[in-house]
């Protein structure tokens, strides 16, 4: 198969998407004709030479957008440029008598941006989009110190319903990809053609299997995450405030931001900031270390789109306690770990705390859930096999009987 696959930004150096951009099309480079369209940031290595069996269009990124990199990461504000780029080109290569069967926006994973794509009568798939999800109403006065232009996701849902551009980019595509299943219910005022949930993390391989110390009442928990209010680990803190009768469950957090200083406040107030150890931001190599020597992975993050982190803990064989919402109510099921409704922060806390005794108290069902934990990303998670269940998904697009009548629309214009 001819495959077109476009995404702002694709590098094996970077962070973030554009990270996963790289192996999401490192793989599919072993497995199609690959033509990749991208941005070259300045200073990084070609992409033509990191994809070396594809082959690589890209277009300069625009130096204004390199001065604000949080700014850039959270509302891609080259998009209406890169589109254009693409456009232009795929034209002229149609033009000139090039051929594709499939076309697949792959980033940018927030599903606010409109495709230029939908412009041209190539079958295409977009995604797996993520993102969109709102704070649950009984959180938000304790999550209320987001950044300004994060508040514009508050707009997703209106844009979903009234925006045209958007609504073109999803119902023309022949398939949209989401990360998890509750990303077709984001889009649920759009008519999808088809919808498939596609987690756009992978891993490489399963760490070597770890044998932890078995001790009933005793259980090591791991928090990995930013240090926002999203993230659930002021609600860890909160359950190990409801475990003081067993001193044995202790929890770590490995990671940085405005929230663990409120933290550390909390676990003084409830008397456990002795069990309890903030490491701020770490080198990967320590937060490794962590996973393999931790019984628990405890990460109850109430507005995760997805959950790369999950599938850290998953690779050493950790079971999981987290939220039953977005990514990770998806990513765990019953024979990973143990999934908490998000219903109000003291009934959230509350169910922590009585999963974390469950778990201190049955070493032997720890064992169990971490063995599913491995199993189950040995099945869903190595890029080969993802990589492979992609391809199978573009030849059943390919092969199927297209969705006619709806008229090409000549209009430039991407809102964010």
């Amino acid at each position: 198969m001819k495959i077109l696959l476009i995404a702002p930004n694709i590098d094996a150096t970077d962070v973030g998407e554009a990270f996963v951009a790289f192996k999401w099309a490192n793989a599919l480079s072993e497995r199609v004709d690959l033509t990749v369209l991208a941005f070259q940031r300045p200073g990084r290595p070609d992409l033509a030479t990191q994809l070396p069996k594809a082959r690589v269009v890209t277009w300069a990124e625009p130096a204004w957008v390199r001065k604000h990199e949080r700014l850039n990461a959270m509302l891609k504000p080259a998009w209406p440029y890169f589109a254009r780029c693409v456009g232009h080109w795929l034209r002229s290569a149609l033009n000139r008598g090039a051929h594709f069967d499939l076309a697949h926006q792959l980033m940018p994973q927030a599903a606010r941006y409109a495709s230029p794509l939908r412009r041209f009568a190539i079958p295409y798939l977009i995604g797996p989009l993520g993102g969109a999800l709102e704070t649950p109403a009984s959180f938000r006065s304790e999550a209320a110190s987001a950044p300004v232009f994060t508040r514009l996701r508050q707009l997703d849902r209106l844009r979903f319903k009234y925006d045209p551009f958007l609504r073109d980019t999803y119902q023309r595509a022949a398939c949209v990809l989401g990360v998890a299943p509750y990303v077709q219910d984001v889009l649920g005022d759009i008519p999808l053609q088809r919808f498939e949930p596609v987690l756009e993390l992978g891993i490489d391989d399963v760490a070597p299997v770890h044998h932890r110390p078995i001790k009933t009442g005793h259980l090591r928990v791991l928090h990995v995450g930013r240090g926002v209010r999203t993230k659930g680990l002021r609600d860890a803190v909160r359950a190990l405030g409801q475990l003081k009768e067993m001193p044995g469950i202790t929890l770590t957090s490995a990671g940085a931001g405005e929230e663990i200083n409120l933290c550390r406040a909390e676990a003084a107030r409830l008397g456990v900031a002795d069990r309890v150890r903030f490491l701020g931001r770490i080198p990967r190599s320590e937060v490794e270390a962590l996973y393999a020597s931790h019984d628990v992975f405890c990460f109850p993050s109430f507005r995760e789109p997805a959950g790369g982190v999950l599938y850290e803990a998953m690779r050493h064989g950790l079971p999981t306690v987290t939220a039953n919402r977005g990514g990770p109510g998806w990513i765990i099921d019953d024979a990973t770990g143990i999934r908490i409704p998000v219903k109000t922060p003291d009934m959230f806390a509350q169910d922590i705390a009585e999963s974390l005794r469950t778990l201190a108290e049955n070493p032997a069902l720890r064992i169990q859930l971490g063995e599913g934990a491995r199993r189950k990303v040995l099945r869903d998670g190595l890029w080969n096999n993802k990589a492979d269940k992609l391809v199978a998904l573009y030849g059943s697009v390919v092969h199927r009987p297209r969705v006619t009548g709806l008229p090409l629309k000549d209009s430039y214009a991407f809102p964010l």
